[in-house]
């Protein structure tokens, strides 16, 4: 199965997926939610939600409510995701998602899945540079998906700043709510309008 990536602005955007089958999934697919980045907002109202906007399609969906590295190390969550038709990782906080990610058996799991979809700023970590949303500056990431930086809409002098700091090689992809962006395992591409990509302060395409 070729491999196929999103990143989407927000469970509306999750939603236009699902109506177009971007991802080619069949009735009866097994969708494991990774709720990892919501654990300070609520994993199973984040995994919920996610539930609501899949069942409709007729999809399995299954929650893995991994908050901690300790958890993340477990072989059977990596298993459930290995075994996926898609693994969907929830909105919050990239850096906790990072945190509990790297370097662990979950993570490893994450980053070869077939299919893939990243909600809202959690996109931050898919790339080998991730933005930082407490000021906006380029960080590292995880590096499953490389070639772009995706962020989160933030205000004009932030993404200013943001851009000031990004190496001029990197495309910065900021994703609104409606935004969608594919990675085929070669390349990305822009799906949906509500995404501006930049190379420095320039406007770009990818």
């Amino acid at each position: 199965m070729q491999t196929l990536t999103l990143a989407v602005g927000s469970l509306g955007a999750l939603r236009g997926v699902f109506e177009e089958n971007t991802l080619d999934l069949a009735e009866g697919a097994v969708v494991v939610v990774v709720a990892t980045a919501a654990a300070f907002t609520g994993m199973p109202e984040a995994a919920i939600a996610v539930a609501e906007v899949s069942e409709p399609f007729g999809y399995r969906v299954e929650a893995l409510m991994v908050a901690d590295r300790a958890g993340a190390d477990e072989p059977y969550f990596a298993q459930r995701i290995t075994s996926a038709d898609l693994v969907v990782l929830c909105d919050g906080s990239p850096l906790h998602a990072r945190s509990v990610w790297r370097h662990t058996a979950l993570g490893g799991a994450i980053g070869q899945a077939s299919r893939l979809v990243a909600i809202g700023s959690v996109a931050s970590v898919l790339g080998a540079v991730m933005i930082d949303p407490r000021g906006g500056a380029p960080t590292t990431g995880l590096d499953y998906r490389s070639g772009v930086a995706i962020a989160a809409p933030a205000s004009d002098e932030q993404l200013m700043r943001t851009r000031s700091l990004m190496a001029a090689d990197v495309p910065l992809v900021v994703l609104g709510p409606l935004g969608v962006v594919s990675h085929d395992g070669v390349r990305w591409r822009v799906l949906t309008d509500d995404v501006v990509v930049t190379r420095g302060h320039d406007i770009a395409g990818l």
